[in-house]
């Protein structure tokens, strides 16, 4: 890194880079580029840490707080079936885990439907988009309106990380392309 001080200004320039005339527009270009490992990086990071290391501190701590309330208070537990903290783990993980399975099938099972159906009635976009499709098989839509949706679909399949379907069926596998849509879908 090289560092330059300019007079009054006391402007830093590394490598070339003006930091101080870096504006929120650049700065925004820089943290938003597709091949920005930071971004994934952190991505990765949350995950790792929301999903399992969270779930397995949890997990932990709420294996010892019941141990230390409930176990230890009752001498007859401690003395007779309980006399350490690893044989109240085991048991008490051989009990949860197949509970906490059969709660999550019945969840699965019950409840899914239920939140899937309160998702759809908030999807405004699909909403839209079905409204569309029933107009269209149903004949009532004008081709200033088919264009227009045709463009509104296209932009989001452009902005998309995954590949699109181009027009014979196959999808555009290499990561580096940008999207390709058949000519003939764009018109």
């Amino acid at each position: 890194m090289v560092f330059h001080l300019y007079n009054t200004k006391e402007e830093i320039t590394v490598e070339g880079y003006d930091i101080l005339q870096l504006n929120k527009t650049r700065i925004r270009n820089i943290i938003s580029s597709k091949n920005n490992n930071l971004r994934r990086r952190w991505l990765d990071f949350r995950n790792g840490h929301g999903i399992y290391l969270i779930f397995i501190m949890t997990f932990a701590n709420f294996v010892t707080i019941q141990y230390e309330l409930l176990i230890k208070k009752a001498p007859f537990l401690t003395h007779s079936i309980f006399s350490s903290i690893w044989v109240f783990a085991i048991v008490f993980v051989a009990v949860y885990v197949p509970l906490g399975m059969i709660i999550g099938y019945w969840h699965r099972k019950n409840q899914f439907s239920v939140e899937a159906e309160a998702l759809f009635s908030q999807n405004q976009i699909g909403a839209t988009i079905n409204l569309f499709l029933i107009d269209l098989i149903d004949g009532k839509v004008t081709e200033e309106e088919k264009q227009h949706m045709r463009n509104y679909l296209l932009k989001i399949m452009k902005r998309s990380p995954r590949p699109p379907i181009t027009g014979n069926g196959e999808t555009n596998k290499s990561p580096q392309s940008e999207t390709k849509v058949n000519p003939e879908r764009t018109q």
